[in-house]
């Protein structure tokens, strides 16, 4: 394979296609995920979704078809209040968790954040692509779901130029495009370790062309106080969430889907995701590790999972 790694969208990425392909599309797919992240981020003054942010309260903001198309999907989501939601951007801001200035807010600050983050108070009008945040101080972050979007736009585009396989790999946010080049067509992907440092796995699974993405309370924290917290906070509580989840790993068709899942596995736990998952036409598999180093799997990856590391349970 064509390979190639880029620094962006805060994280590493790596890009591999088959060596028949143009090497050409790498570089031009670095571009793309630039544009993306241009259009996309919360982390500059300016963008579509800062343009949102900034007029909060004020007015309704026109968007270009892409960026509507994600904040829609993401919208939606939020409003099954299940724990994913894209008006979090207030308790993100405030925390700073995995940013310069992380820090434990005062109770008062939190309180007040949590008025600001209901979904519910979110205006989509499709005929003219706006979007409109009702109240004075919310704040759309796109961070649960941007990475898998791209993803899937950058699988749209290889497919565009007849790559016949490969990798993209948006910081630990995996999509398999294609068939591999074993003789079964499936790739065998490793299931990251909470306690070692990425790229260290405990697990190997099996899988056709899908997306897989983990997540876990070990990727951005801050230690204070002889505490550890988290990054993924709970909109119910303003904290970050308490859970015996180090790591959760949703497999689904599409990346951006594979991004709710995984966070929608955190806040419900895999029987409840799964249930949910089933109930809306989702197709979904999960593995999540606990914090006491025990795996559990959906039924139809008992044949697909291989355990590498045992200092691990599967039960």
């Amino acid at each position: 394979m064509i390979q190639k790694t880029y620094s962006g969208l805060g994280t590493k990425i790596d890009l591999s296609i088959s060596d028949q392909a143009n090497p050409e599309i790498l570089p031009q797919t670095n571009e793309l995920i630039q544009k993306y992240e241009d259009s996309l981020t919360v982390n500059r003054d300016q963008s579509e979704i800062m343009d949102i942010n900034h007029n909060a309260g004020v007015k309704p903001v026109k968007i270009s078809v892409p960026a509507y198309s994600i904040v829609k999907q993401a919208v939606e989501v939020s409003q099954w209040h299940a724990g994913f939601n894209v008006a979090i951007g207030p308790l993100v801001k405030l925390w700073k968790i995995g940013f310069g200035g992380a820090n434990v807010p005062p109770k008062e600050k939190i309180a007040t954040a949590l008025q600001d983050i209901n979904s519910d108070n979110i205006v989509l009008d499709d005929a003219n692509q706006t979007v409109f945040l009702t109240q004075p101080g919310m704040e759309l972050d796109l961070g649960g779901i941007a990475k898998g979007y791209i993803a899937d736009k950058i699988k749209e585009f290889w497919q565009s130029k007849h790559v016949s396989n490969g990798i993209i790999n948006l910081g630990g946010n995996i999509l398999l495009v294609g068939n591999s080049d074993h003789e079964n067509g499936l790739w065998n992907i490793g299931i990251q370790s909470p306690e070692l440092k990425r790229g260290q796995d405990l697990a190997v699974v099996t899988i056709p062309e899908s997306s897989i993405v983990t997540s876990g309370v070990y990727e951005r924290y801050l230690k204070t106080d002889g505490h550890m917290y988290h990054h993924i906070i709970d909109p119910h509580t303003g904290y970050p969430f308490e859970t015996d989840i180090a790591g959760i790993t949703a497999i689904t068709p599409t990346s951006t889907e594979a991004e709710i899942w995984t966070s929608l596995g955190f806040f419900n736990g895999i029987d409840k995701a799964t249930q949910m998952a089933a109930e809306r036409g989702y197709q979904v598999s999960f593995i999540a590790v606990y914090q006491d180093e025990t795996i559990r799997i959906s039924d139809n990856l008992k044949d697909r999972f291989t355990l590498t590391d045992s200092t691990y349970q599967l039960i």
